[in-house]
């Protein structure tokens, strides 16, 4: 067992050892490690607050920052976004967007942005349907590029929408 002494040499005592200890951090110093994040589309904002990590789909893989990220300008994909924050996460399907990262911000344009509780598994399910279909139809030509995204559109809304069910029922990894 390894004893602190101070510098005379004399062993220190656990109140020694209280009183010298290193101050928690202020609540402001806190917020700086932390990530401020907006989620926004054309007609709302679906999420303002801070975050320790942001992970994002972008077109060239999936990217995951912090508040000290080097500034970035991504084009993201149609996907999962997940906003970590302590030990909760919060995950939420975007159709696609940019995402810019300056200054310990992170501004997330999505063109659709849905949380779990929003998102009409039934629906969702039907256009993953579709666009499975479609995809079947236009096999090696361009226009399968849009019902590829719509496919990767609708299987993200149904990923998200199933950490909610899990959640609820206890199966699974439990998610806020």
């Amino acid at each position: 067992m390894t004893c602190l002494r101070r510098p005379d040499g004399q062993q220190m005592s656990d109140q020694d050892v209280a009183q010298n200890a290193a101050p928690e951090a202020p609540q402001h110093e806190i917020a700086q490690r932390r990530l401020r994040v907006v989620i926004a589309t054309g007609e709302r904002v679906v999420y303002d607050g801070h975050a320790d990590a942001l992970v994002a789909p972008s077109v060239s893989g999936e990217i995951s920052v912090g508040a000290r990220h080097a500034p970035l300008l991504a084009l993201l994909d149609p996907g999962e976004v997940v906003i970590r924050l302590a030990d909760k996460e919060q995950r939420l399907a975007i159709g696609g967007g940019f995402l810019e990262i300056r200054e310990g911000r992170a501004m997330l344009m999505a063109d659709t942005a849905e949380r779990a509780e929003e998102i009409d598994i039934a629906r969702a399910e039907a256009a993953r349907k579709r666009a499975e279909q479609a995809l079947r139809r236009f096999r090696g030509r361009s226009e399968g590029s849009d019902e590829f995204r719509r496919l990767r559109r609708s299987r993200a809304r149904l990923h998200v929408a199933g950490h909610l069910v899990s959640s609820r029922t206890g199966t699974g990894r439990t998610r806020s």
